[in-house]
């Protein structure tokens, strides 16, 4: 299938993607893929049927709001990943008698982005949602997801459980 944005959309490794990537200076990995919908249905079914053509524009509007306010967006990821950091691992991680390891002094926002440069993937869905997966390099089994609802962000968990 061909979307007038979106180029050749085929199925993928984890749904949809098309010919467009996700590239930012934030991230170390670029041209990472941007999944087009769910890949799984309400029954855990794997989707099978690509996005029609007016959800494949809906899914356009969505991505180039994202893109357009990029840096509030990193801004936003940033800020919101620190502030999971201190509410969930800072009591572990600087803490050398619970770690076993010399505390790591992230004490501010800057010395902890290095923990989150590693974007796996975007994926873009219905009602101007995109979420965007991160390795979390703190806690790698759970990683990092960012849910952006209306251009801001709606939660932050683990992957897949936003």
């Amino acid at each position: 299938m061909t979307h007038k944005y979106w180029g050749n959309v085929e199925e993928d490794w984890a749904g949809f993607s098309s010919d467009i990537t996700f590239s930012n200076p934030f991230f170390e990995k670029q041209n990472s893929e941007v999944f087009l919908g769910e890949e799984f249905d309400e029954d855990g079914e794997e989707i099978d049927q690509p996005p029609t053509e007016s959800k494949l524009t809906e899914f356009a509007e969505t991505y180039q709001n994202f893109i357009e306010n990029i840096e509030i967006n990193i801004k936003s990821i940033q800020d919101k990943a620190f502030e999971r950091y201190l509410k969930l691992y800072a009591h572990f991680y600087e803490d050398s008698a619970k770690s076993g390891e010399p505390a790591l002094n992230i004490d501010n926002v800057d010395k902890h982005n290095d923990s989150i440069r590693e974007i796996m993937y975007l994926r873009v869905l219905d009602e101007k949602t995109i979420k965007l997966s991160i390795r979390y390099a703190l806690d790698t089994e759970h990683g990092i997801e960012f849910r952006f609802e209306d251009g801001k962000i709606a939660a932050v968990g683990g992957i897949a459980e936003t």
